[in-house]
């Protein structure tokens, strides 16, 4: 089954085939549903590429790649940042060439198959890494957030990272293979993805710890436009005891107005704005409670980089809530596992989420964003309400379905559901397995590097025999 030559080299023509097979690959993955197994594709055209001749064409190749699979979904940056998005597609596209550029070295150093074996962890390692760990970490498009719909039940079990980390492994394994085997095992898994994305996963209520909730569309809006858009949520959801409002629906902290029409009405109310801190500010979920008084609150733990988005928040606690252990994320804190990861070890059984998405940052940017809620309550098992500024608006069951939305753009568009708060999140295996592979991958890059500078010195004592031995000048 296993390649018997080890040591193969791509021509230049063969991998620029591969080059555009991953690239197109990427594509079809993330802009059509239905091929989003395309993604194992993508992963296997890449991996071809380290057998490349060196280490620069490796980096080089995966630079270009990157920048041509993350720069046209990521296109909203340029209306955010101007030219400056050039240089945040090239920090992306940075973490694929570092891929390559190692793959590539382990390859040389360790044969074929080890470095086969070896790969699918350093791919967990930095896509984790550029995800989670570093200043300007950012989670989106990578591998796992490529599928949607129903293919949860792997999610559930091995994470986002997890599901990487598989589909890297397959891959891998795959380019071992002769090539008629390769696409054979290629195509089996894609089969079995499509499969298990099609096929729901219901998990049934243990108990009757259930609230039903209501949340709104509002973009910046003034006081009075609160109050009414409030009183005709809770004229259409009259059963709805916990109503939901954006992040920065407020800027500043909750206005005595809302606080009055809380008290009036008996509802608990979970809404976006600003809690003063000197001369700056926490960017802040405040809970209202039906006495108009403000009951708990939750800042921002990973502001947005190179946006007036607040101080970081200095710790992360639960609203223990009537209907059980509600953990709040605001807006872009969902993207990050360990934000999530740390709510789900104190024993969160429900995520809200007050978001804000402007409606001039496009359609794009919204689908894109709207791909991680999913993941996230099928990762941790939990039902989550995330409630955007203009779109798209979701109720997600503990199983990743998305039992309702309100879509983009969508002002004063409304969202319904009841949240089961049964039992506690559990944490999925890359948990666990995703630092291991960030050790793995920081102990094989210095070894790749001293291993390098020692080839390199062999080399250069073999190019000048006369200065190792001055004897032979002489004679």
């Amino acid at each position: 089954m296993l390649n018997p030559l080890p040591n193969k080299q791509l021509t230049g023509k063969a991998a620029l085939l591969w080059a555009l097979g991953a690239i197109a690959s990427f594509h079809l993955a993330y802009s059509f549903q239905p091929l989003s197994f395309a993604i194992l594709l993508f992963l296997f055209c890449l991996f071809q590429l380290r057998h490349l001749d060196c280490g620069r064409k490796a980096f080089y190749g995966g630079l270009a790649i990157g920048f041509a699979i993350y720069a046209p979904h990521l296109s909203f940056f340029w209306s955010l940042f101007g030219a400056a998005a050039i240089a945040l597609w090239l920090v992306l596209a940075f973490w694929l060439a570092m891929f390559l550029l190692f793959a590539t070295r382990c390859t040389k150093r360790f044969g074929s198959l080890p470095a086969a074996l070896l790969i699918p962890f350093l791919w967990m390692g930095l896509e984790y890494f550029r995800s989670e760990l570093y200043y300007l970490r950012f989670s989106w498009m990578n591998v796992g957030f490529s599928f949607q719909g129903q293919f949860m039940s792997l999610v559930g079990f091995l994470g986002v990272y997890g599901i990487g980390l598989l589909l890297a492994g397959v891959a891998s394994l795959a380019t071992q293979m002769r090539l008629k085997r390769a696409v054979l095992m290629i195509t089996i898994t894609g089969i079995g993805i499509a499969i298990l994305e099609n096929t729901s996963i219901e998990r049934g209520t243990t108990t009757d710890k259930h609230a039903t909730v209501a949340g709104v569309q509002l973009e910046f809006p003034e006081e009075n436009a609160v109050v009414i858009a409030l009183n005709r949520l809770i004229a259409d959801n009259p059963a709805a005891k916990l109503l939901i409002l954006s992040e920065y629906t407020f800027q500043g902290v909750v206005p005595p107005v809302i606080r009055a029409w809380c008290k009036k009405n008996e509802r608990y109310l979970v809404v976006g704005g600003k809690q003063p801190e000197g001369e700056t500010y926490f960017n802040t979920a405040f809970v209202v409670g039906p006495t108009g008084e403000i009951e708990f609150t939750q800042e921002k733990s990973v502001p947005i980089q190179f946006f007036d988005d607040g101080l970081p928040a200095r710790e992360q606690k639960l609203w223990d809530s009537p209907w059980g252990k509600i953990g709040i994320c605001v807006c872009y804190d969902l993207s990050y596992r360990r934000v999530v990861d740390n709510l789900v070890r104190q024993g969160a059984q429900a995520i809200i989420v007050p978001t804000m998405d402007i409606v001039e940052w496009g359609e794009r940017q919204h689908q894109l964003h709207a791909r991680v809620a999913p993941m996230r309550a099928a990762e941790f098992g939990i039902p989550l309400y995330r409630v955007c500024s203009s779109g798209i608006s979701q109720f997600i069951a503990p199983n990743g379905s998305v039992l309702a939305s309100a879509p983009f753009p969508g002002e004063e568009a409304s969202l319904t559901g009841t949240i089961d708060l049964d039992k506690p999140g559990r944490l999925p295996l890359d948990y666990w397995l995703a630092p291991f592979s960030v050790l793995i991958t920081l102990v094989t890059i210095p070894a790749l590097f001293i291993a390098r500078l020692r080839s390199r010195k062999t080399e250069r004592a073999i190019a000048s025999p006369s200065k190792q031995n001055p004897t032979l000048t002489s004679k």
